[in-house]
């Protein structure tokens, strides 16, 4: 997908930044509105380019900012008609900017009320799944894993790492910690008061084959897994993110979370200790495959750091 950039630079920058993009085999257009940006002060210059071009612009706008602030929006577009680039646009490829990764992680990741809300209601949702043998388990589990935000927390950790971002890798660490405990003590809470209402038994819980399949996974399972983390990091560093809901129900971070709770609120503790193994692995897998996945980006793609 190509995309529209709008940078406002000073209007000191504004001749070199025109003479380096006009001459880029990947930029398709290229206007500028003197004077026409308030804040920061200076000039407005707008570059649709192709995905493979977008970094290179990037890039000058940021060596751009040794003439004063600059700001930078991007955004997808949904077509270009150019007859005269007409190749190029076909043989664009399909890749984010660290910039978008960085932001839209950031702005889905973050602790806020909807950020807890929406993890532990997937908890409490993936919780019934643990006590019901039937094939709606499967359904539930589905929806408590694309409810929940419990991948992007994880996510920033790979993409901090390797741009060494660590303001980034200490929010997704909150993030993380902050989400994933109040998942288990819903999911505790939840189970003590449905088996203290007579809803469910312990006996539930222990004998539920999914159960039983999370806490001893098969090389299948291990597979699926690490499958999702794989192909959820490349969705995020894509941009991608509107296919992320296929990574999500791969993993088995919600449902193995939810189990920890249920198995703390049960007095099962070795069961719970078995589920926080499971959510480790899970864990593992997205922050070690999320590291392969950005270093490659990094170092065949985009070759820079995002801007500050």
């Amino acid at each position: 997908m190509q995309r529209a950039i709008s940078i406002s630079v000073p209007a000191s920058a504004t001749d070199e930044l025109l003479a380096e993009l006009e001459g880029h085999d990947h930029v398709i257009a290229l206007s500028v509105a003197r004077e026409a940006s308030v804040k920061p002060p200076g000039d407005v210059v707008t570059v649709h380019a192709l995905d493979r071009g977008s970094d290179a612009v990037l890039a000058a706008a940021e060596r751009a900012q040794r003439h004063g602030p600059v700001s930078v929006a991007t955004e997808e577009l949904l077509s270009i008609a150019d007859p005269e680039h007409h190749d190029e646009l076909v043989r664009d490829v399909d890749e984010g900017l660290w910039e978008e990764a960085v932001t839209g992680l950031g702005h889905r990741g973050r602790v806020t009320f909807n950020f807890v809300a929406l993890i532990v209601a997937g908890g409490l949702i993936a919780l019934t799944g643990l006590v019901t043998e039937t094939n709606q388990a499967a359904v539930v589990f589905v929806a408590a894993a694309i409810i929940a935000p419990g991948f992007e927390p994880i996510a920033k950790i790979p993409l901090a790492l390797v741009l060494r971002r660590w303001a980034l890798l200490q929010r997704g660490l909150r993030s993380a910690t902050i989400g994933y405990l109040a998942l288990i003590a819903a999911t505790a809470i939840a189970y003590m008061g449905l088996r203290a209402a007579g809803v469910i038994t312990e006996g539930q819980l222990v004998a539920n084959s999914e159960v039983r399949r999370l806490v001893d996974p098969s090389a299948i399972d291990v597979l699926v897994s690490a499958a999702g983390a794989l192909t959820g990091m490349i969705m995020e560093v894509a941009n991608r993110r509107n296919m992320i809901a296929g990574p999500l129900i791969a993993l088995a971070l919600i449902p193995a979370t939810a189990l920890i709770g249920a198995g703390v609120g049960a007095g099962e503790l070795n069961l719970a200790l078995e589920a926080l193994m499971r959510l480790a692995l899970d864990f593992a897998l997205i922050v070690c495959l999320g590291v392969a996945v950005v270093a490659y980006k990094q170092a065949r793609v985009h070759r820079r750091v995002p801007m500050e």
